[in-house]
């Protein structure tokens, strides 16, 4: 019997998630004849430690997993669950992601006091939110709110909330989800006003590449449609060269090829993947966004990064990061 070492962060949203990846793969393991059992192994993270700053300032996606993925090229861990927004587009030497599972609820949520959506929030109502991507789009719609940065785990923002620090958060519902607290959600931000992270309510389960063993376990957690449109949406991040230090967001979904204003990369042979893409500067005052479709997930990916790179988005980015 094999022990698999799974490394976590220790905040309770990413011990939870792990929690559940470990469920999952103990009940394939079993079903598939794999002689594998689980343990988790808590790894403290530059992110975890520093939190009195905006992730933007200080190293942007890498800071969630940089200690532990040396932990795994060190050996120490096996496997490790990420959030694949939390994810840099291009990993070390020798790992990868060996499995996406089936993507959950990928919107952002409005957590108000007193239960208001984003249309009732008072003028000049304190807006807290840690994200680049999330305060460009929010000052685009609502010019008049007061977006200040908050960090910490989910429950130690939803406490600052509640302490009165904000009058709202935005959230990835997909940790709300997660954790079972759905019931504190005031509003969901559809695609269409707010366009997620890359990769956001999406799972990345990272190994080495050359444990063939474990990969042949994770390949049957992988969820293919999920995997494909993650692609898409990473290869876009990658080609803008993107993170958390600039305001990009990405979405993609299936079978939506005929959607309204779409422009198709090529001429559809399987599953049709449609990606929207969009860029803004950090005040709102200029929101950039594309969508194409398309059939290869690297393809679309730069199509729509390409685009936006003709209409600006370059020295947008350029102007953020400088």
């Amino acid at each position: 019997m094999r022990k698999i070492i799974v490394g976590s962060r220790q905040s309770a949203l990413a011990l939870t998630q792990t929690g559940h990846v470990i469920e999952d793969l103990t009940r394939l393991s079993a079903e598939h004849g794999f002689d594998f059992t689980f343990e988790v192994h808590k790894i403290v993270t530059k992110g975890d430690r520093i939190l009195d700053v905006t992730l933007s300032k200080v190293g942007g996606k890498g800071l969630f997993v940089k200690e532990i993925e040396q932990a795994m090229l060190a050996r120490e861990i096996d496997m490790a669950v990420h959030s694949m927004k939390d994810m840099p587009s291009e990993l070390p030497e020798g790992l990868m992601n060996g499995a996406v599972p089936k993507r959950v609820d990928p919107r952002d949520c409005l957590i108000a006091s007193g239960g208001s959506s984003l249309e009732e929030l008072p003028q000049g109502a304190r807006v807290g939110t840690s994200s680049l991507r999330r305060s460009s789009q929010l000052a685009a719609l609502r010019p008049d709110l007061v977006i200040e940065p908050v960090r910490g785990n989910i429950d130690s923002r939803l406490k600052k909330l509640e302490s009165g620090e904000y009058d709202a958060i935005l959230l990835a519902a997909a940790g709300l989800t997660r954790m079972g607290w759905q019931d504190r959600v005031s509003a969901y931000l559809p695609p269409e006003v707010c366009l997620p992270a890359v990769g956001q309510g999406a799972l990345g389960i990272e190994c080495r590449e050359e444990d063939a063993e474990l990969r042949q376990l994770l390949a049957l957690y992988n969820d293919e449609q999920t995997a494909l449109t993650v692609a898409a949406e990473r290869t876009f991040l990658g080609a803008l060269n993107g993170g958390c230090q600039v305001p990009i967001g990405a979405y993609a979904v299936l079978g939506a090829g005929e959607a309204a204003g779409t422009e198709r990369t090529a001429e559809p042979k399987g599953q049709v993947i449609t990606l929207t893409g969009m860029v803004g500067t950090p005040d709102g005052s200029v929101i950039l966004k594309e969508t194409c479709s398309g059939e290869d997930p690297v393809q679309l990916g730069e199509e729509v990064a390409r685009k936006l790179i003709a209409r600006g988005a370059e020295k947008i980015l350029a102007d953020v990061r400088g």
